[in-house]
């Protein structure tokens, strides 16, 4: 198996979820399926997180939720799936301290055929969103 993997970035700051200041950071990053059979990214870890989660995003009415993505991220052959605000992300709760731009967090991608893989997000600034969504179909 060969996954390849290009700008890994993660926002900075917490997360507003329910009115309330999170300590949680979405962190980003190009997966490429360069093998010739299906793959799968099942879990991510990272040392600066209580838990990292795979998370996809629903259309809910006016607004989106994020779910987890209790099967994580299917990587079909020959296929590159990008990971982004309003899209599939890694979610990284519970934040052992301040994240600020620059910073380098290592995390590790676990993946169904492929060997597990570190990679080391930086640290960007918040920016805005975009007009796209990703909608998971239920």
């Amino acid at each position: 198996m060969s996954i390849g993997m290009s700008h890994p970035w993660a926002r900075s700051g917490s997360l507003l979820v329910d009115a309330v200041r999170q300590p949680r950071v979405a962190g980003f990053m190009t997966l490429a399926n360069r093998g010739t059979e299906a793959d799968r990214l099942l879990a991510a870890a990272s040392p600066v997180a209580e838990k990292v989660e795979i998370h996809g995003i629903k259309v809910v009415g006016p607004g989106v939720a994020m779910l987890p993505l209790e099967k994580g991220i299917a990587l079909p052959a020959d296929t590159a799936i990008t990971l982004r605000p309003r899209g599939y992300h890694l979610m990284m709760e519970g934040l052992k301290a301040p994240l600020s731009k620059g910073q380098r967090i290592s995390v590790t991608l676990t993946f169904e055929k492929a060997s597990p893989r570190q990679i080391d997000l930086t640290v960007e600034d918040d920016g805005p969103v975009g007009n796209e969504t990703l909608v998971e179909k239920t």
